[in-house]
């Protein structure tokens, strides 16, 4: 009796730890547990992490952004000084061999002033004041003086007399881009080399006027009405027509040549109307002469082969 019940107590108590154990196992789990089960918590803990991890990094690029903005700024104050400074070195350079400022002066024209200075080269005979008219030492524009040069009439004047030699071209089955572009371009070469030669003699003859070379271009590009009205004539009536036609604008441009650079050229004394004798006075006559006799002859060389 004592024997089992000492067995059984025995039992009962070799028992017990596994029991406990067992019981501890179990509240545990439904208790505190040895490790933390990060599965369930780890959505919610890494943002937390990261917020904490780019709390002092995204002050960090504040802070670099803030050091950096008066540098970007410094930089682009002195870009944009650089480039206004750069600009004003090209507009001067560019402007001591092409007054570009100056070419709005030659194309200040209105629908007025060009059906005047239309009619004065084909019909210049019975025009009286040629001087140019000034306002506080400076001439006036163009719109508000038939006299005064321009580029307009010229500039136009060149470009259809190219359009037109290209319909006269294709009268006479040879047009092509290459021809049309060889005519645009011999047709300006003579122009330029005009505009040299009489640069040249004024030199050469050490006159003192106060023609430039955009005027020089003016005149010289006056001309191109004059073999415009030629060569349509031709086109439309014949070559007698190119012929009597371009003879009437060649006597037409010689006398508004003769009776404009007569003023520039000559001394004050024949801007008077009184001639004086001297050798410089006729050395700036005869080239007041060879410049007018020049513009038929270019008129004449630019325009035969087109009437056949």
């Amino acid at each position: 009796m004592d024997y089992t019940a000492t067995q059984s107590g025995f039992r009962q108590r070799k028992l017990q730890p596994n029991m406990r154990l067992r019981n501890s196992s179990a509240d545990g789990s439904e208790g505190s547990q040895l490790f933390e089960d990060t599965s369930s918590a780890a959505p919610g803990s890494q943002p937390g992490y990261r917020n904490q991890q780019s709390g002092p990094q995204s002050a960090g690029f504040s802070g670099q952004s803030i050091l950096s903005d008066p540098m970007s700024n410094l930089a682009m104050a002195y870009g944009s000084s650089l480039a206004s400074h750069g600009r004003e070195m090209v507009d001067k350079n560019l402007d001591r061999f092409i007054p570009i400022s100056k070419l709005k002066y030659y194309f200040a024209v209105d629908t007025v002033y060009v059906g005047k200075k239309l009619g004065l080269l084909v019909f210049p005979y019975m025009h009286e004041n040629w001087e140019v008219s000034y306002q506080q030492d400076t001439p006036v524009a163009p719109r508000f003086d038939v006299n005064a040069p321009d580029l307009y009439i010229p500039s136009m004047g060149f470009i259809t007399y190219v359009l037109v030699a290209g319909l006269a071209l294709g009268t006479q089955n040879k047009f092509s881009p290459e021809l049309l572009g060889v005519q645009a371009s011999s047709a300006l070469v003579w122009l330029i080399m005009e505009v040299l030669a009489v640069l040249l003699s004024l030199y050469l003859v050490t006159v003192n006027t106060d023609l430039t070379t955009i005027d020089l271009l003016a005149f010289s590009g006056y001309k191109y009405v004059g073999m415009i009205i030629g060569v349509v004539a031709g086109l439309l009536f014949g070559r007698l027509a190119y012929y009597l036609s371009l003879l009437w604008c060649c006597a037409a441009i010689f006398v508004f040549m003769i009776r404009t650079l007569r003023l520039k050229l000559l001394s004050e004394a024949a801007a008077e109307g009184r001639l004086v004798r001297g050798t410089r006075n006729q050395l700036r006559m005869y080239l007041t002469m060879s410049i007018a006799a020049a513009q038929p002859v270019f008129m004449y060389w630019l325009t035969y082969h087109l009437i056949r």
